[in-house]
């Protein structure tokens, strides 16, 4: 079992950043793929970003060049560096863990997720 526990969130205005942190207990993270996902107010959860086992990162088109995702293996944590944040990245952020990246949501372990909230 791994318990995904996801931190970092907070308010920020426009064009600030956050680092929001994934950190796991019960297995070690290294043999995972980590994925970030988000979910707005009415909105679906849409994959944003994932780091696969052996270290390659994927990014969804609405945050390439914006967000970065990498990974601590000491600490047991993935994290995603988002910068030049705006309003429409206002959502609730979650990792989640399995073998592979997938854009879908059928991630065996989930996170619980943090509020990001992007506002002046």
């Amino acid at each position: 079992q791994v318990q995904l526990v996801e931190s970092g969130g907070g308010l920020v205005q426009p064009g600030g950043s956050l680092r929001l942190s994934c950190t796991a207990s019960g297995s070690s993270l290294d043999a995972y793929a980590v994925g970030w996902f988000r979910q707005a107010p009415g909105k679906l959860r849409e994959g944003v970003s994932c780091l696969s086992a052996d270290g390659r990162p994927y990014y969804a088109d609405s945050v390439n060049s914006r967000f970065t995702v990498s990974r601590d293996k000491a600490k047991n944590t993935v994290y995603l560096q988002m910068d030049s944040l705006h309003p429409g990245d206002t959502a609730v952020y979650y990792c989640a863990a399995d073998v592979q990246c997938i854009w879908g949501p059928t991630w065996e372990y989930w996170g619980h997720g943090t509020q990001v909230t992007v506002s002046s």
